[in-house]
């Protein structure tokens, strides 16, 4: 029995953009894989698109595959031993292997071209990991409204290669065991395995992943919101988050688990379970996993999360201690889809001036006197504590017979102005006596 082949993977993006949603859910069942099999990611770039292509977009790429917490195991800036990993690097193979397929006259030159000559009757039908046996001939690759098989450019003019080309010689000189990609390539495979058999290569295994559609069953577009990684970044998403929801885009652990970690991703993780039809880009599912992953962080990673857009907010966060700030949002108590909601829901523990921009009220006189009462009586209470605040607040209202919530509501208003917040006596416990007190007295309600 030969031995198993070691599981190789590659992503190959092209740096004429940033990366992508269906880059980035490509590049990840790519590292899944690796990851779950113990074998080896690899980045390459497929840069021979001269005009297009920039350094800028490969970094900008890297940078989102970091964000992600895609790291890969060889790649133009880690190296490795089947380098270079930039195809404008590796332009002498590509010529040698041309080269060595006319001198088989299995293509021919026209001009500075080079171009393989296809065959009719040859079997190109191959099993693909997700779509089962797909069965195709070389006689159907022909020009539209020709009988003429259409022969496939390795080489063009200006001395590069072509994409159906270039791939088949990187991915067997880079030893790839299994090309996993967007479906939109499957008719691509059957020209490439033309080419591998010409030059007397072994096949890798193909999966192809299924097409990722915005809630309106199109192609994900600028149209269906953020379509690139560091968009979701900079609204506030968690890499963890984005991680888990573009795992579940096409496949599932098996359970009804929508929720995990990257270590439960691994191990579960298998190509077998990647579903055909298309995947829906839901943003209310992206947006419950980033809430319940916001959840689950430690109060302090919490803060490191949500500290930036405090900043953007330009609240005086230096003016409290991280300690005392991680607490603040521990008490948010999971409100919040994202880390920018979450800064905006719990501003008014840092600084009173954004309460005081959103509420200003209009008290009777005899409506005030009834306030500064319950209020006085409340900053009265010897310890501050939630449940002290809240039982001297029921004692109040049930002597006089009033409603419990319209007093609580004006408490609400004035220290945070705004309707909905976590349970108010535990909100006036952690702003202080002191804090709490003077903004009652803003609003003269002391």
């Amino acid at each position: 029995m030969g031995t198993e082949r070691e599981i190789r993977v590659r992503f190959a993006p092209s740096p004429t953009g940033a990366l992508h949603i269906g880059g980035g859910h490509t590049a990840l069942f790519n590292w899944l894989w690796a990851r779950h099999k113990g074998g080896r990611f690899v980045l390459r770039i497929e840069d021979t698109d001269r005009e297009r292509s920039t350094q800028a977009y490969e970094e900008t790429i890297m940078s989102g595959m970091r964000w992600l917490g895609l790291d890969w195991d060889e790649g133009p800036d880690v190296g490795g031993v089947y380098g270079p990993y930039r195809q404008s690097e590796r332009l002498n193979l590509y010529r040698e292997n041309a080269e060595r397929l006319v001198r088989e006259d299995k293509a021919y030159r026209e001009g500075e071209a080079i171009i393989f000559r296809v065959l009719p009757g040859e079997d190109l039908s191959f099993d693909d990991v997700v779509y089962g046996r797909i069965e195709v001939a070389s006689d159907g690759l022909r020009e539209k409204g020709s009988d003429e098989l259409k022969d496939i450019v390795l080489i063009k003019s200006d001395g590069m290669p072509t994409y159906n080309y270039a791939v088949v010689v990187d991915d067997h000189l880079m030893n790839i065991s299994h090309v996993i990609r967007g479906e939109d390539h499957i008719s691509n495979t059957p020209k490439q395995i033309l080419l591998y058999h010409a030059l007397g290569w072994e096949l890798p295994a193909f999966a192809h992943l299924p097409m990722i559609l915005g809630k309106d069953k199109k192609k994900l577009s600028k149209r269906h919101g953020a379509t690139s990684v560091y968009e979701f970044r900079d609204m506030g998403y968690m890499p963890d988050s984005v991680f888990n929801f573009l795992a579940i885009l096409g496949w599932s652990p098996g359970d009804d688990r929508e929720i995990f970690s990257r270590a439960e991703a691994v191990e579960l993780f298998e190509l077998s379970r990647v579903v055909r039809k298309p995947s829906v880009f839901d943003p209310d599912k992206l947006n419950f996993i980033n809430q319940e992953h916001l959840k689950r962080l430690d109060p302090m990673t919490r803060l490191e999360m949500v500290r930036p857009f405090w900043q953007e907010l330009g609240l005086p966060i230096a003016s409290h201690d991280d300690a005392w700030l991680a607490d603040a949002l521990t008490l948010m108590g999971g409100r919040g889809k994202t880390a920018k909601e979450l800064a905006g829901f719990s501003d008014y523990f840092v600084s009173f001036e954004p309460v005081k921009a959103r509420y200003t009220p209009e008290f009777s006189e005899e409506e005030k006197a009834d306030l500064k009462d319950f209020f006085t009586k409340l900053l009265a209470v010897p310890d501050w504590t939630d449940s002290a605040l809240e039982a001297q607040a029921r004692e109040w209202v049930a002597q006089r017979g009033v409603k419990m919530k319209d007093y609580a509501m004006t408490l609400r208003f004035a220290l945070t102005g705004m309707k909905v917040s976590p349970g108010i006596f535990e909100v006036a416990q952690h702003l202080g006596r002191d804090e709490t007190r003077r903004r009652l007295a803003h609003y003269g309600l002391i």
